[in-house]
């Protein structure tokens, strides 16, 4: 009932109250009532809050609240905030905190660290643990090795569930989530898995043979994460085990952690098609968010230059008829936007493999057709709202051609580009935006205007 009530109070304008109520309380030093206010909340709720304060609130608040910092509010800390954090945090505080932690998530919080900090917390780990971290912090960064957890559950392949269930039992440590027990040969090369629910229903004498999962398959741990990610939304995955390049069992990636990475990789995506860069955060300062996003606005400007070339191009049809100018962004802002959502769903589609090699033809088919109907359609209403208020039939003809022109040329360049990109081994979502706006921005002028000088002169 109290998380409960936690959660209503994260709800809309209650989730404002409780970071103004523990604002309040950090002003007022007055750790007792912070105490009160956090205790009932989630770990990923405090780590909210801190992130939500500004620099100074944070720093004021963690030397109130320090000592009640824990692995798992770490853990759920942003990226963008964690090192401050860290760097904040008393020495035997951060030391207790990352203990409790499994071996991927202290990896996951080392890969966003500074060499110093990195050797602060190494330097609070068992020795075993540390020896466990640092070997996955020696694969690739992004690949499975950094995904993974060491901790993992294995049982011979000749075991039965009685032998299992009491191996597990006098286990003096088991991980803090594990799903599966996985199956080994005495080389440590797994075969198959067994669901902890089949295993506890079953009678003790059944072979743990008899219960493993038709899904069972396994990634090495140089796969990138992801492709990681990838396979566990395709397979419908719970865990999957991670092999070495001699397939001997090396550790295992948990559904949660593998849909953080493809959180993240949907996060990116929309950030880059958005042209704010990658790594955007609230948190960040003004000057840092200055920085991600200029280059974007500097590339723009070069491509929005190419505009201006071609309506100088038609300077005297302009100034011939000058309403023109007033007609020509309807016909490049339309087209632009309709570039926007083929871009959008053909950027998604390659990023869940959904849009291949093999069915691109029909696709792009699929949007030229779209877009074509849409164009006729706006043409229509452009076209006769151009004759009403204008009274030229002519200049209405003109606008509703250019829009269906504009409105393929979008739909095509939203699938084509991202398809281009892809095929050369770039990020469509990276750069994609850029070149579909300039495409629909130009030959939205280039066309109006062509249109107009070769009709209405």
């Amino acid at each position: 009932m109290v998380q409960a009530e936690g959660d209503d109070e994260r709800q809309g304008p209650a989730g404002e109250r409780i970071v103004d109520s523990v604002l309040e309380a950090v002003e007022a030093r007055d750790q007792a009532r912070l105490s009160e206010l956090l205790d009932p909340l989630h770990a990923a709720d405090i780590a909210d809050i801190l992130e939500q304060i500004g620099p100074t609130d944070r720093r004021e608040f963690l030397a109130l609240w320090s000592d009640e910092i824990d692995g798992e509010i770490l853990s759920e800390i942003s990226d963008s905030i964690r090192e401050e954090v860290i760097e904040t945090l008393p020495p035997e505080v951060l030391a207790e905190a990352v203990r409790e932690l499994d071996t991927d998530d202290v990896v996951d919080i080392l890969e966003d660290l500074e060499e110093p900090q990195q050797e602060i917390i190494l330097d609070a780990l068992e020795r075993a643990d540390r020896v466990a971290v640092e070997q996955a912090m020696s694969y690739p960064e992004y690949s499975a090795g950094r995904l993974m957890q060491r901790e993992v559950v294995v049982a011979p392949e000749h075991w039965t569930v009685g032998e299992t269930i009491d191996f597990l039992r006098r286990a003096e440590e088991l991980p803090l989530q594990f799903y599966h027990v996985i199956l080994v040969d005495p080389r440590m090369k797994p075969q198959g898995y067994v669901t902890l629910g089949r295993l506890l229903s079953a009678r003790r004498e059944v072979r743990l043979t008899d219960l493993v999962e038709d899904s069972f398959r396994t990634v090495r741990a140089t796969v990138e994460e992801a492709e990681v990610a990838y396979i566990f939304n395709q397979y419908h995955l719970i865990s999957c085990p991670v092999v070495d390049e001699a397939d001997r069992l090396v550790g295992v990636i948990t559904i949660d952690d593998a849909m953080n990475v493809l959180d993240e990789e949907h996060e990116e995506d929309i950030l880059r098609l958005a042209g704010v860069g990658d790594e955007s955060n609230l948190s960040d300062g003004p000057f840092a968010t200055a920085r991600q996003r200029l280059p974007w606005l500097v590339a723009n400007l070069g491509t929005a230059s190419l505009s201006a070339v071609v309506i100088s191009g038609f300077e005297a049809t302009i100034a011939q008829l000058v309403m023109l100018a007033a007609l020509m962004p309807i016909v490049a802002s339309t087209g632009g936007i309709a570039g926007t959502q083929s871009l959008a769903v053909a950027v998604r589609a390659l990023a869940t493999r959904n849009l291949t090699s093999a069915n691109a033809p029909r696709v792009v088919r699929r949007e030229l057709m779209a877009g074509l109907l849409n164009g006729l359609g706006l043409a229509l209403i452009l076209g006769l709202a151009g004759f009403v208020i204008f009274g030229d039939p002519l200049l209405g003809a003109v606008l509703g051609m250019a829009m269906i022109c504009n409105q393929v040329v979008a739909a095509l360049g939203g699938v084509l580009v991202p398809l281009g990109l892809n095929r050369l081994g770039l990020d469509p979502a990276l750069a994609s935006g850029t070149f579909v706006t300039t495409l629909t921005d130009v030959m939205g002028f280039f066309v109006f205007l062509g249109l107009a000088t070769l009709v209405l002169l």
